[in-house]
């Protein structure tokens, strides 16, 4: 039996959530250490109004992350997989020590000053519930050659979970087409940026070149990467994933079912989501996956303990 860390992407975000970690040590050590880090106090990061910012929202939720990984790993919980969507990756480098917590702050807070640079308004994404990959991308495909302006395939999350990118009329006139061929839903996210796709080739370039001298090692315990759902075991491919992730479609869903078929048997989501913990019930009911946000940190150590078959 063996566990797995998910950290959830942007989208995930809720008002006060770093209010709402658990009170223990480790988690008011990291906090700290983040406030201390980036020259100001964290918790000023998810009121509402400042969670209109990407910025302060990937850097909001990276925190999240690694406090919670950090007070489960002090109960001696300590991850054989990591994983991360999207921004989420840069905690999950945290959790398996292929990057310190500082660069990773540092770095986050770089990426989301890129990415909302580059489409300062005007885009984001739409989640599309019950039609699979290729039917999107087809609807796509016939919604360009009708004269509309480009969406991106973003995320798979789920065989028929799909997440698109683009402008802000190109979502809406898409979720329209995407609800006629049959959708369940198209639900737009809290996310103000086309991550996932070829408009962040720039930024992404940025970011590559900007990271060039952050220190990388070899993850301590595997590392599972977003843009082809696999273990990644040196420095240099770490590297490359989290400084060029935000161009590419996160697959979600092969990242998951690799750490499944690897040997993960119990999932903890940290919070502020669970999303990610949803998708692991629907399709993979033999395995125990919990959602960090929705239990109390003694509980949740107790529960994680028990289905691993430790004492205790």
């Amino acid at each position: 039996m063996t566990l797995a860390l998910l950290f959830p992407g942007q989208g995930a975000q809720n008002a006060g959530f770093l209010h709402r970690l658990p009170q223990h040590d480790a988690v008011r050590a990291t906090l700290d250490e983040a406030s201390a880090a980036l020259g100001f106090d964290v918790l000023t990061l998810d009121s509402d109004d400042a969670l209109r910012s990407t910025i302060a929202v990937q850097i909001g939720l990276v925190v999240a992350g690694v406090a919670v990984a950090r007070a489960l790993a002090h109960e001696g919980l300590a991850p054989q997989f990591s994983a991360g969507l999207s921004v989420g990756a840069y905690a999950a480098a945290v959790s398996c020590e292929a990057l310190a917590f500082g660069d990773a702050l540092r770095m986050v807070r770089k990426r989301a000053e890129l990415m909302e640079n580059a489409w300062p308004s005007g885009y984001g994404l739409t989640a599309v519930a019950g039609l699979s990959e290729t039917q999107v991308e087809t609807l796509a495909d016939a919604h360009a050659r009708e004269g509309g302006e480009r969406v991106y395939v973003a995320n798979v999350n789920a065989p028929r979970q799909i997440v698109v990118a683009g402008a802000d009329g190109a979502l809406e006139a898409f979720a329209a087409r995407a609800l006629a061929a049959g959708a369940r839903k198209a639900q737009r996210l809290a996310v103000a940026v086309p991550s996932h796709c070829e408009l962040l080739d720039d930024a992404a370039d940025a970011l590559t070149e900007w990271a060039r001298d952050i220190p990388f090692r070899t993850p301590r315990s595997v590392y599972v990467d977003n843009r082809g759902g696999r273990p990644l075991y040196t420095a240099d491919a770490v590297r490359a994933d989290l400084a060029t992730n935000m161009r590419y479609t996160v697959r979600w869903y092969d990242a998951l079912t690799v750490m499944i078929e690897s040997g993960a048997s119990v999932l903890v989501e940290a919070p502020p989501g669970q999303v990610l913990t949803d998708i692991a019930r629907e399709h993979y009911s033999e395995v125990s996956a919990l959602a960090g946000s929705s239990l109390p940190l003694e509980r949740l150590v107790a529960i994680v303990r028990r289905r691993l078959g430790q004492d205790g």
